[in-house]
């Protein structure tokens, strides 16, 4: 399953209907979008789905509607990390049996967990599926930073397979490299950090950039493969002013604006989230009107 994972894996946002409801028409459509314009992979519930702020129904219910709409047309990683490992371990079953090619897990704790603790609260949940795991280290939204050294002991979990690093750091990827090996299956989760994480070795690239610039991530990812560094970089730096406003001004936040400014309306945000100011919008729309997704 890692080496199906590869390329542009799409993290799509959950819309919301004006009553507060999920909007799964929309977020069908979203998902077919995707899929049509050529990524290679999607991804439900994870940041930019805003995971945390869904209920255990919720959740289930994207995670049906998503996998039921890319009927196998990409492979699909969903995220299904929660506070314990029993909900953990829960929505990992769930989405075994709905059909998820593969299942992500962020460590999510109030007390600080203990490298033993992370370890068994993986082992657990690898235990009662039988579909592959990535372990998704961002200790910006998870509270929890895990070593490489850590990530290397997980996967020797039999089906602990693939690693999301969004710590920002490319040395983490070099470093999980030394003490894994070339095949070790990395994914990198920091969208300014693509062109560095691709020389890097990473397979792939988790984005919620492709609801806007689908088109822009695949050529990066096309230019790598191919060993065309020079127009890796050109459309590299013509994506990375968008790629620094959404990870400055929140995923769910600059998303959910981006597609309001494109004419799609995702509803309101999950609270305690709110809209990004006019201010901000103002400038997002000058990046976009610079990237020609906007008139």
């Amino acid at each position: 399953m890692s080496a199906l994972l590869r390329g542009i894996v799409a993290y799509p946002i959950t819309p919301f209907l004006p009553s507060g409801g999920v909007d799964e028409g929309l977020l069908g459509k979203i998902v077919d979008d995707m899929v049509t314009a050529g990524v290679h992979a999607i991804a439900p519930l994870g940041s930019t789905g805003v995971l945390p702020y869904l209920s255990d129904e919720e959740r289930e219910h994207v995670a049906e509607v998503v996998i039921q709409r890319v009927a196998g047309r990409v492979p699909t990683l969903v995220g299904v990390s929660s506070l314990t490992t029993e909900r953990t371990a829960h929505h990992a079953k769930h989405a075994e049996k709905l059909g998820a090619s593969a299942v992500m897990i962020i460590p999510m704790s109030y007390w600080k967990l203990t490298e033993a603790e992370i370890f068994s609260h993986f082992d657990t949940v690898a235990k009662g599926i039988s579909i592959p795991i990535a372990v998704y280290n961002n200790p910006a939204t998870g509270g929890l930073d895990l070593s490489p050294d850590l990530i290397a002991r997980l996967l020797k979990i039999p089906n602990v397979t693939m690693v999301k690093e969004s710590t920002g750091d490319v040395n983490r990827m070099h470093r999980l490299v030394q003490l894994c090996g070339e095949d070790v299956a990395f994914y990198n989760g920091s969208n300014p950090l693509a062109l560095a994480a691709f020389v890097a070795g990473a397979r792939g690239w988790c984005t919620a950039a492709a609801h806007i610039i689908p088109k822009l991530n695949i050529e990066l990812y096309d230019a790598i493969q191919r060993g065309d560094l020079a127009a890796a970089r050109r459309s590299f730096r013509r994506q990375l002013p968008l790629l620094q406003f959404i990870v400055a001004h929140g995923l769910p936040r600059a998303i959910s604006a981006a597609l309001e400014l494109q004419g799609i309306t995702v509803g309101p945000l999950r609270a305690p989230l709110q809209a990004l100011p006019p201010e901000r919008i103002a400038e997002l729309r000058r990046i976009l009107v610079g990237l020609d997704v906007v008139s």
